[in-house]
């Protein structure tokens, strides 16, 4: 894109971005967030209408009178956005590529922790780590994000998602919210998937475009890996060819979620066809239900 598209491009996204944060997911970030920014303050007697989730059942019992915790929220929080800027990335079958959504996700969650009065910052990476811009809270700081996903050209193809993580892990001390962006086409990061969830509130964005899900019904294509460059011819007639490629899919997918599962992370299935507000909305809504119950 030239740099006049990529400017009109992000202040598109910037308008739908800002719009959502205040039609849609307003308060939604800062209840479902705050959980990991809290700390226990005291006990108080209950009143009617506090959430009987909060009551102190060890207290109550001893006093004979409901009690609830009180919790006060601590500094703000730091948000780090961990990109996958991959070629494959810049695969996409509909009207949008995935690097265009991930762009536009990030955003809409960079708005919400603005709002919150969150900084944040980005690491973007190949299989090398290719950027880092450390946390900020302003718009122009938003906006240099964004334009650095949808314009930044990767040094390198591949992925290599634990390279990643253990970069992030060794540059950040403190407990961070991570958001994870990646469409995952990589293996052998589960270990350093899972430390980083220990260390951190760690979400993934796992992003998928719909004609990765499925082949030609028949046909001879030549087809090229975007991060390796390598050509090969595929008969698509053939159907051992069809059953050796999604049992391949099938293997990875099912790999990524049992590592994701294995990690106890919240997961975003995100496609480039399909409207991406309701897999935010359904991620918020499944969230606050867990913080909770953790309160």
């Amino acid at each position: 894109m030239l740099k006049s598209e990529i400017l009109s491009k992000i202040k598109k996204i910037e308008l739908r971005s800002k719009k959502l944060v205040d039609d849609v997911f307003s308060g939604k970030y800062h209840s479902v967030f705050k959980g990991q920014g809290l700390e226990f303050s005291e006990v108080r007697e209950y009143v009617p209408g506090d959430d009987v989730r909060r009551i102190s059942w060890s207290v109550t019992a001893r006093k004979n009178k409901a009690y609830i915790k009180k919790y006060d929220e601590e500094r703000e929080q730091t948000v780090i956005f961990i990109v996958d800027l991959s070629a494959s990335g810049q695969f996409g079958s509909t009207n949008i590529t995935k690097n265009e959504l991930i762009a536009e996700l990030t955003a809409v969650l960079a708005f919400s922790a603005l709002k919150n009065n969150d900084k944040a910052g980005l690491l973007t990476f190949t299989d090398i780590i290719e950027q880092y811009i450390p946390p900020k809270k302003n718009r122009k700081h938003i906006l240099k994000l964004i334009d650095i996903i949808l314009s930044y050209k990767p040094q390198n193809k591949q992925t290599n998602i634990e390279n990643a993580l253990r970069y992030f892990n060794k540059l950040c001390k403190r407990k961070a919210l991570v958001f994870l962006i990646s469409d995952f086409q990589d293996k052998n990061f589960d270990q350093i998937l899972k430390a980083t969830a220990n260390k951190h509130d760690l979400v993934c964005i796992k992003i998928s475009d719909p004609k990765e899900q499925m082949i030609p019904k028949k046909g001879m294509f030549m087809l090229q890996d975007t991060e390796t460059g390598k050509l090969i011819n595929i008969d698509f007639t053939s159907k051992e060819v069809q059953r050796e490629y999604y049992k391949n899919l099938k293997k990875h997918t099912d790999y990524l979620d049992e590592i994701f599962k294995s990690a106890k992370l919240d997961v975003i299935d995100i496609f480039t066809d399909k409207p991406y507000i309701s897999e935010l909305i359904k991620f918020f809504k499944a969230r606050e239900t867990k913080v909770l119950k953790k309160y």
